[in-house]
């Protein structure tokens, strides 16, 4: 991804964007780095000690595929997956398909939504800090997702909301960004969600324990892995997860998406529905992370908002011309998300 980075990179400042050589370059470019990436990811080694819970679903593929039937009462969509699949493939193709279900979406999603400069939005994704977590770890949660922006790809309701049922059914903690995302259906008031962001803030300082604790007792987090999450007791989780308090450092990474968000939607004037509502679901549920910020392995509950930070902050770029030197602008935004990346995984070890 490096390597792609650097040419596309330089590229910006040769050639303007909706430059047709440009265009055709980065489709042929694109398109294999989708099929790269598919099967990179797809058939690194069943490992615990490197993909974490990979290990885990190697597992229960393995119990499937010797006749035992589904028992678990979580996820159920993704068990029932899981077992038909074990009939049809060993557990080798069983990782390539969940790795193909995982990126091939969000080429759907940006081929559809942003036509020929589908590159960049595709780019940006899988150069996120969380792509390749939670494609070889966090697995259920990454197709889950990735279901959800194959959802927001089509501008029938109906499909819609279908699409956001099996992505709820994947992984249950879609929940909240799907919430979020209907709530704009009837109110999409972006100054006031901001407000709300803003004022989570001093609220988690003051009272974060007490929002973890609200939320496990009203039984939001009745998955036993999501209260794992909150058990700071835990010393073997605590190793895993060394750096637990309010964490800044992840604050700061998000807030690159609320003021992309606020500077085109309210500086800017820009205007389209969609984004409106992609951006509204990202603050909203970035706000519920940083009320429970404190939590072990908080991370896993702020991807519920940065799975949408590549899309948040370059999809007016690849909708209207905002500035001459455009070409350029998406290449820094992309150099800066890569280096994000790079940081937090050679210089701190996050995952």
């Amino acid at each position: 991804m490096l390597v792609v980075l650097i040419f596309v990179f330089f590229n910006a400042y040769q050639l303007n964007i909706d430059n047709q050589q440009n265009l055709k370059s980065k489709n042929i470019l694109g398109l294999i780095t989708v099929v790269f990436s598919v099967f990179y990811m797809g058939m690194r080694p069943i490992s615990w000690k490197y993909f974490g819970d990979m290990s885990t679903y190697a597992a229960t593929f393995e119990k499937y595929a010797l006749g035992e039937k589904v028992t678990a009462e979580k996820d159920i969509y993704f068990e029932y997956f899981m077992m038909y699949c074990s009939k049809l493939m060993n557990v080798e193709t069983f990782f390539i398909v969940c790795s193909a279900l995982y990126i091939v979406p969000m080429y759907i999603f940006s081929k559809i939504r942003f036509k020929e400069y589908w590159f960049y939005s595709f780019f940006v994704l899988i150069i996120s800090a969380s792509f390749w977590a939670y494609g070889v770890n966090g697995i259920r949660n990454g197709i889950a997702t990735s279901i959800f922006l194959l959802a927001i790809s089509t501008d029938k309701k109906i499909i819609t909301v279908l699409l956001f049922l099996i992505s709820v059914s994947f992984h249950k903690s879609m929940m909240l960004p799907i919430a979020a995302y209907l709530l704009n259906w009837f109110y999409s008031d972006t100054k006031f969600y901001l407000k709300v962001w803003l004022l989570s803030i001093p609220v988690s300082l003051v009272l974060g324990g007490f929002w973890e604790n609200v939320f496990k007792s009203i039984g939001f987090f009745e998955d036993d892995r999501l209260n794992t999450y909150f058990d700071e007791a835990d010393a073997e989780v605590m190793s895993q997860f060394s750096n637990v308090g309010f964490r800044w450092d992840f604050l700061l990474y998000s807030l690159a998406g609320i003021y992309a968000g606020w500077y085109f939607i309210i500086k800017k004037g820009y205007e389209d529905k969609l984004y409106k509502y992609i951006f509204n679901t990202y603050v909203i549920a970035n706000a519920f992370w940083i009320l429970v910020i404190r939590a072990s392995f908080s991370n896993r509950f702020a991807y519920l908002s940065w799975f949408l930070i590549g899309v948040v902050t370059l999809y007016p770029l690849l909708k209207l011309k905002f500035f001459n030197d455009q070409h350029q602008r998406v290449a820094k935004i992309l150099l800066a998300t890569f280096s994000f990346t790079y940081l937090m995984y050679f210089l701190t070890g996050a995952r």
